[in-house]
């Protein structure tokens, strides 16, 4: 069974200004509450090759994953996919126009390997939890200016 969740928030800010800050991987551990560290690996601006190192708590446990960005299209869509890491994932941000500021929507898919792998039933629902606690996170920090 894999994993393949999607979960998306309305945030009342415009759709290039939640894609800058949400793709910068700077601001990664003020918005992904799981995060205890994330660093670029590479030198300059997010593009496709890009890695990013991040230390996670999941289930419980220290997580540390590299993800390289496969896929760019600035202000509207970026996709990770793991190159280092318990278990491969993708991870897409997507940014749309909205009536009032910018839908942000998060997927991530993989297939749970080792220790997850056993929790895998639990696991679908503990990444959506994950997933709307950062951007329930994130919509908090943009619309507070």
């Amino acid at each position: 069974m894999a994993v393949d969740v999607t979960v998306e928030t309305t945030i009342d800010r415009p759709r290039e200004e939640v894609a800058a800050f949400a793709t910068d991987p700077a601001n990664d551990t003020r918005w992904i509450l799981a995060l205890r560290s994330a660093r670029a690996l590479t030198n300059g601006a997010i593009a496709p090759g890009a890695q990013v190192e991040r230390v996670a708590s999941f289930l419980g446990r220290r997580v540390e994953y590299v993800n390289e960005v496969s896929e760019l299209d600035p202000g509207r869509r970026l996709v990770m996919h793991s190159v280092r890491g318990p278990f491969p994932m993708e991870v897409t941000y997507q940014f749309e126009d909205a009536r009032r500021g910018t839908v942000m929507r998060i997927r991530n898919r993989g297939d749970a390997g080792g220790f997850y792998k056993l929790a895998q039933p639990l696991l679908s629902a503990a990444v959506r939890r994950g997933v709307s606690r950062d951007l329930a996170q994130l919509k908090r920090l943009l619309e507070a200016g």
